[in-house]
């Protein structure tokens, strides 16, 4: 499967592809697009996109009624993802979400003032769900997976944006990483399921992704450069 993540995802819906949407947070944090505007921008330095957007976002409460309610079957089939920021969330989002809605939880934004909760997660898991993932940094440990395997979490998205110090960086720096990181999970554990994301700019990254074990995959900030986006898209649809 190849899915379009955030903030993409929020407004495209693509054959042969699922959109991912958010991240949302219980209460609303307001000042997304002013967020992206003084924070967003290419560093050649580093040859990827910056944000420091923080989980700005309408609130999960928008998020159940525009994308579960809808009369557009692709909004209803779109994958919420859920950012925790405080352990008392957990009970509140289990409350709200409807239990068939598939879920992404992110545990690796790099730029919120809190750390996000990765603990006491499992309740989130149930077989009415087609998806339930991890999204985790880069500088995800092997111990820290294993906590969420623990957990019972058998997907993993490999990876979330590098911290740096003007927020998060995206692109082709994430795949040395990413690739590091799969391999490790795919060597520890045989069971578990990998969305490779980071850096997937044409089909040959894709294709390297997928030889050291990934599953599915994730494109974003490709999308920044509609040209190569589509190229891309092209070719994986067409690949044998």
């Amino acid at each position: 499967m190849l899915f379009i993540s955030p903030p993409f995802g929020t407004y495209f819906h693509l054959p042969y592809t699922q959109s991912i949407k958010g991240s949302f947070t219980i209460q609303s944090r307001p000042g997304l697009f002013k967020q992206i505007i003084s924070t967003l921008y290419y560093s050649k330095e580093n040859s990827g996109w910056v944000n420091k957007i923080g989980l700005r976002n309408p609130g999960i409460d928008f998020a159940i009624h525009k994308y579960n309610k809808s009369i557009f079957p692709f909004y209803r089939n779109s994958i919420i993802s859920i950012a925790i920021l405080e352990e008392k969330d957990i009970e509140l989002f289990l409350e709200k979400i409807p239990k068939e809605m598939s879920l992404e939880i992110n545990v690796s934004c790099p730029n919120t003032e809190e750390q996000l909760i990765q603990k006491k997660l499992s309740g989130f898991l149930n077989d009415k769900r087609k998806w339930c993932s991890i999204k985790v940094s880069p500088n995800t440990t092997l111990n820290e997976i294993g906590a969420f395997y623990d957990q019972g979490f058998r997907i993993f998205h490999c990876c979330n944006t590098i911290p740096i110090k003007n927020g998060g960086l995206s692109g082709p720096s994430i795949i040395p990483k990413a690739s590091a990181l799969i391999i490790e999970i795919k060597e520890k554990y045989d069971d578990v399921e990998i969305i490779a994301g980071g850096g997937i700019q044409n089909i040959d990254v894709y294709k390297s992704y997928k030889k050291i074990g990934a599953t599915h995959f994730s494109v974003s900030s490709l999308l920044f450069h509609p040209f190569k986006f589509m190229k891309f898209y092209w070719d994986y649809c067409h690949q044998e």
